[in-house]
């Protein structure tokens, strides 16, 4: 286990409540943890795989009667993960000691969260979630991603790459200059004032011009944006609107996280379509930002504010690093 306290005290997302209800037993990793994530009753469960008799992975066993099963000998654990039965031997109660390691596990946003320690901090906050005018998805999963979570989590926090890396969909070269703007750092994270940019007219529309970004980073592994485009931005009759995007990781091990994006707007109202399309830009967005990431070097994010050059576009940046330090983040950084 990646032994970093504060990423072990905090919560992380490790599967979507829909891959649990169509697979009832599914093997995750978090921080160089295995884990079985399943269900007993009304309580989801997050536990090391590992049987405490032959080190079997749990995983693989089956739920019988609302406890889990190892495949290797049938060992039964309860939902407290003690072991209730012993097939080999029915006669015998089974040791007080024949028991799973267990972590908490919490349901919010349509996903499974995991503490690996004790909790510093509540699952962190997505403002636009569930609110009314809003309809809210979670998108498919960006698996296999060789980067250390904080380069991940800065690039989101920048708006300056827009006009180069995601030129004529966020941004445009012909436009590349963004307004002064502060930035505070509190009990809540990191927080920007609204971020000014051009952007083009894009996905069919003839709109075009500024949007404000709202960033926020929660915890160091999860971040948040607040996009508004103005009225008449994606057409002369169309309405305001307002995106809510929280990013958050499951750092598997030093180089292999999972990126998740979750999308909560007032442009769409079907949930399914808003999950199907924004997915797909999403991933096309964020497979530009790759091949900028897995470009950078050192490959852990650099808090000494002298490694690298700043300017006051990197507003963002100087205090999610400046934060991190302040947390004592280990892990990813340098």
């Amino acid at each position: 286990m990646i032994q970093d306290p504060l990423l072990l005290n905090d919560w992380h997302p490790v599967a979507t409540i829909s891959q649990l209800k169509e697979t009832p037993i599914i093997s995750a990793r978090l921080l160089g943890e295995d884990l079985v994530l399943w269900k007993s009753g009304n309580q989801y469960m997050a536990w090391q795989d590992l049987c405490i008799h032959r080190g079997s992975k749990l995983s693989g066993g089956k739920i019988v009667d609302e406890y889990l099963q190892c495949p290797y000998h049938g060992w039964t654990y309860n939902s407290d993960g003690l072991c209730v039965k012993i097939p080999a031997h029915p006669e015998q109660a089974p040791p007080t000691k024949a028991k799973v390691k267990t972590y908490l596990a919490k349901e919010k946003y349509d996903m499974l969260w995991v503490c690996l320690g004790t909790p510093s901090n509540d699952i962190p906050p997505f403002p636009e979630w569930e609110q009314n005018g809003y309809t809210w998805a979670v998108c498919d999963p960006i698996k296999n991603v060789p980067a250390h979570g904080p380069r991940i989590i800065e690039n989101f926090l920048d708006a300056a790459h827009f006009p180069f890396v995601h030129e004529g969909v966020l941004g445009d070269q012909d436009h590349p200059e963004m307004e002064d703007f502060n930035v505070s750092i509190g009990a809540n994270g990191v927080e920007s004032e609204p971020v000014y940019i051009y952007q083009p007219a894009q996905y069919g529309t003839t709109g075009g011009g500024k949007v404000s970004y709202v960033y926020r980073a929660f915890r160091p592994f999860t971040a948040h944006m607040t996009k508004h485009v103005p009225a008449g931005w994606w057409g002369a009759d169309a309405p305001s609107a307002t995106h809510g995007l929280m990013l958050t990781l499951t750092p598997h091990d030093e180089l292999d996280t999972t990126v998740w994006f979750l999308i909560s707007s007032t442009m769409w109202t079907d949930p399914e379509v808003l999950q199907k399309e924004y997915t797909k830009r999403i991933t096309d967005i964020f497979e530009e930002d790759r091949v900028i990431v897995l470009s950078q070097r050192p490959e852990l994010l650099p808090l000494d504010l002298q490694a690298e050059l700043h300017l006051k576009s990197d507003r963002v940046a100087i205090a999610y690093r400046t934060w991190l330090k302040q947390l004592g983040l280990k892990f990813g950084t340098a």
